[in-house]
């Protein structure tokens, strides 16, 4: 008699290479990985958009979180007219402005008072990608990264906001008008003013740093000073040595 071969182990799928259709309806049966891949592809999205309109990191988290739970527990209701990426963006905005509403009786984006002051907050990550060695380099890139947070925080509220949309996420202009409710024409015309003021922003910034340009100072002056003594007297044998004027030492 021969025994039945044991059965083998099917091969399952990684849930990152899932279609959006397949994640959304393994994540509406309650598919653990299919919910986190949305979360993971959606995650940066979702925090920048939160923390452009509440004005800190701590909050944003907040918001974010809020919109998955309101999102997993209504994705049944997601009817696929829009990407899944837009679906849960518009919920985060409304959740972000909802918080807003009750901090400072904020009645919507139309309506801020165009020299209203941002927050103070934390600052909004712009995560790069591009992983360096070199620390010198990596310095360079968090300073850089900070001075265009700082430009972003500084925009008006309603600016922010579609700077980040279009420009940061990418989306278009017509997504970004429906998404918050505007006009095409408007985000055409905030998202050109917001350009205009992080550009002024910055060169204020930049403004008298051209001085400290490739600087040769503090330990690297000492050590030069260090270096010239050293070789005179090497030369000289053994103490530093000038030659009179306008004799060369050859």
């Amino acid at each position: 008699m021969i025994a039945a071969p044991a059965a083998t182990k099917r091969h399952q799928p990684d849930p990152s290479s899932y279609s959006e259709a397949e994640l959304i309806a393994r994540a509406t049966a309650g598919d653990e990985d299919a919910i986190r891949v949305i979360v993971q592809r959606n995650n940066q999205r979702l925090f920048r958009t939160a923390r452009a309109i509440v004005g800190n990191d701590t909050e944003a988290e907040d918001v974010v979180q809020a919109t998955y739970v309101q999102a997993f527990i209504n994705l049944s209701a997601f009817r696929g007219s829009s990407k899944l990426s837009t679906w849960l963006t518009r919920i985060a905005l409304n959740e972000a402005l909802a918080r807003m509403h009750r901090r400072r009786d904020f009645t919507g984006l139309e309506e801020i008072d165009m020299q209203s002051k941002t927050s103070g907050g934390g600052l909004l990550y712009f995560p790069s990608s591009l992983a360096s060695a070199d620390p010198e380099a990596e310095l360079a890139r968090n300073q850089t990264r900070h001075l265009l947070e700082h430009a972003v925080d500084a925009l008006p509220d309603e600016f922010r906001t579609v700077f980040i949309l279009r420009d940061v996420e990418g989306f278009s202009t017509e997504e970004t008008a429906s998404l918050l409710g505007i006009k095409p024409e408007t985000t055409k015309t905030r998202l050109h003013r917001a350009r205009k003021m992080m550009r002024l922003s910055i060169e204020k910034q930049f403004s008298g740093a051209f001085s400290a340009l490739f600087p040769f100072d503090g330990a690297r002056c000492a050590d030069m000073a260090d270096r010239v003594v050293t070789a005179l007297r090497t030369i000289h044998g053994g103490k530093p040595s000038a030659s009179p004027p306008g004799e060369i030492t050859r």
